[in-house]
C-alpha cells in the first residue's frame, strides 16, 4: 500500500483529493493537512511515501516545505500539485528536490501513474510545465556556474564508467526500471549505484544530480 499525504489549503481540494486517491486500490491518504506546519508535523510521528504539495499556502509555500521535507526525509517523494506553472515555482520545487509538477484538474489515471513514476525513481511533469522544464536545464547547461553547491567534481571522487552511463541517464530523466533495461541489471542494482553516487557527489537526490549532470554538459 503506498501511503500519500495531501496538502492543501482549500478543505474542499483537499476532501475531494482524498476521496479520489482512496478509490484506488494501491493508495491510502495517511495524512491531509491544511498547511506545510501541519504535514511536518505529522511526519514526525509517522512516514509517507509521497507527498501531494500545493504551492501557495498561508504562512509556508509548497515550494519552502518542500525543501524542508526532502532535508529532513529524503526517501520521501513529492509531487507539486498546483493550479500555478509560475516559472519561479516550477524552478524552486526542482531545485529543492521535488519529483514532480501536476497542474491540477488532471485525472486519477494521470495522477496515479505520476505517483508510482516518481517511486520508482523517475519524475513526472504536466505537458504545460514539460516545456518550462526543458527550458530550465538548457539553461542549467549554458550557466558558466554551478547549480548545486558545496559539490565536488569528480577529479576527487572517482566516479566508474558505470556511473557515468548511470548519471547520464537520470540526465536524460529515465527512470530506475529503464535504466536497468538499458544497462541489463536489476533495479536494485541501479538503486544501490545511484547512492553510492549520490554519497560520493554529497547530493541529495536524483533531481540534483540531473541537475549537477546538465550544468556540466557531461556526455561521456
Amino acid at each position: 500500500m503506498i501511503r500519500i499525504a495531501i496538502v492543501d489549503d482549500q478543505e474542499l481540494i483537499r476532501e475531494s483529493l482524498k476521496i479520489i486517491i482512496n478509490s484506488d486500490s494501491d493508495f491510502e491518504v495517511a495524512s491531509v493537512a491544511e498547511s506545510g506546519s501541519e504535514l511536518l508535523e505529522f511526519l514526525e510521528k509517522d512516514a509517507v511515501d509521497v507527498v501531494l504539495m500545493d504551492v501557495r499556502m498561508p504562512e509556508m509555500t509548497g515550494v519552502e516545505c518542500t525543501r524542508i521535507v526532502k532535508k529532513k526525509y529524503p526517501q520521501t517523494k513529492v509531487i507539486i500539485l498546483t493550479t500555478f506553472d509560475d516559472d519561479e515555482y516550477i524552478f524552486d520545487a526542482l531545485k529543492y528536490g521535488a519529483s514532480g509538477y501536476l497542474l491540477k484538474g488532471c485525472s486519477l489515471e494521470e495522477l496515479s501513474q505520476a505517483i508510482h513514476n516518481v517511486l520508482e525513481g523517475g519524475a513526472c511533469f504536466n505537458p504545460n510545465v514539460a516545456g518550462k522544464v526543458a527550458r530550465f536545464f538548457t539553461q542549467m547547461a549554458n550557466s558558466p556556474s554551478p547549480v548545486v553547491e558545496n559539490t565536488t567534481f569528480d577529479t576527487e571522487y572517482e566516479l566508474s564508467d558505470t556511473e557515468w552511463k548511470i548519471i547520464e541517464q537520470v540526465g536524460l530523466g529515465a527512470s530506475n526500471k529503464e535504466i536497468a533495461a538499458s544497462l541489463h541489471f536489476s533495479e536494485g542494482t541501479i538503486r544501490n549505484y545511484l547512492s553510492v553516487i549520490l554519497d560520493k557527489l554529497s547530493l541529495r537526490d536524483r533531481t540534483q544530480l540531473a541537475i549537477w549532470y546538465v550544468s556540466r554538459g557531461k556526455n561521456e
